[in-house]
């Protein structure tokens, strides 16, 4: 394979983002772009000034009628999973942007259909390849902190002034608010570092009269003793993200792209960090080419949308996904 042939499934928003991680490598090629808005299709073929790319009002016809080897899903949250087993179905790999799925009986569903398929499912935790996390695991990892003993883990976002009246302020295409949406990194993040397993949540909700949940303060307690205090802000004048790991010999504080290690009684480190290397679309395109395996495969993602389930169900709040939307392709 010279090249891998990329189609989008939604070309609106967080889809600009991996056009452009795609055009800096010349092993990936978009081919075909599936949008139910003609406008958004059009502005993103402009804007990444691409050229001999098809389009198509539907993603099923992309499916069938474009020669394309990979699909990237950029579609509200909801059909994520119908899209993606069609996708693999039709013998494609794919990239899914985050949730994977809006329920984690949907997502095992779709992680059979994907070792069914033999094709590759990764899904798009960018976190995962920046140079700030890899750092925190593996100071987790080695013990440098010694053993967990605390998490506490905080975004902050003006989410709730900027999506009234778009996608993912509706329960139908979302699947919920703030937390499934940004917070679903911070989920990420919180379990993908640190390996530990949630047996116990206490939520707290805000709406501030929104039809989805804004703001979200929750305690977690882990199997493996540890607790946590998830903080996810929707309604906050600015982004703002921290993180805080505290273990038995020393912490390690992760302020919006700043790492400090500490020790009782000791300066401060500031780590030097190498240099980023990848993203989820390089890397995507090199597990297709075999370079290398699945950096995120289907089970990360699997316990991101366990949890936010447990959080949800423990506050009593469904926010009443509608199956009947899985034919919008706009994100």
């Amino acid at each position: 394979m010279n090249k891998v042939r990329i189609g989008f499934i939604g070309t609106g928003g967080i889809a600009g983002w991996h056009a452009r991680q795609l055009l800096e490598l010349p092993e990936a090629e978009i081919k075909a772009v599936a949008d139910t808005s003609s406008k958004n299709r059009e502005n993103f073929i402009a804007k990444n000034t691409l050229t001999d790319v098809l389009q198509f009002s539907d993603y099923r016809e992309m499916l069938e009628q474009a020669d394309i080897d990979a699909v990237i899903i950029c579609s509200p949250h909801t059909l994520h999973f119908a899209q993606a087993q069609d996708v693999l179905r039709s013998g494609r790999h794919v990239l899914i942007e985050k949730p994977m799925t809006c329920s984690s009986e949907e997502a095992e569903q779709l992680m059979r259909v994907a070792e069914q398929s033999g094709k590759i499912m990764q899904v798009s935790y960018q976190r995962h390849f920046q140079p700030e996390f890899l750092y925190i695991r593996n100071a987790i990892a080695s013990g440098e902190i010694g053993k967990l003993t605390s998490i506490t883990a905080s975004l902050y976002q003006q989410w709730r002034q900027g999506t009234p009246g778009s996608w993912r302020a509706d329960p139908a295409l979302s699947g919920g608010g703030f937390l499934m949406d940004s917070g679903s990194h911070i989920i990420d993040v919180l379990l993908w570092t640190t390996g530990l397993t949630p047996i116990e949540v206490k939520p707290q909700l805000h709406m501030h009269g929104a039809a989805v949940e804004i703001d979200t303060f929750t305690s977690i307690r882990f199997a493996e003793g540890a607790v946590a205090g998830l903080n996810l802000v929707g309604y906050s004048p600015c982004w703002h993200e921290t993180f805080v790991f505290c273990g038995e010999q020393g912490g390690v504080f992760y302020d919006n792209g700043k790492i400090t290690l500490r020790r009782l009684g000791q300066d401060a480190i500031v780590p030097e960090l190498p240099e980023q290397t990848t993203n989820q679309d390089k890397s995507f395109i090199d597990a297709i080419l075999g370079r290398h395996e699945v950096l995120v495969p289907g089970e990360f993602a699997l316990k991101v949308v366990k949890l936010s389930e447990m959080i949800y169900q423990a506050a009593g709040y469904e926010p009443h996904a509608d199956a009947e939307a899985k034919g919008e392709q706009s994100a």
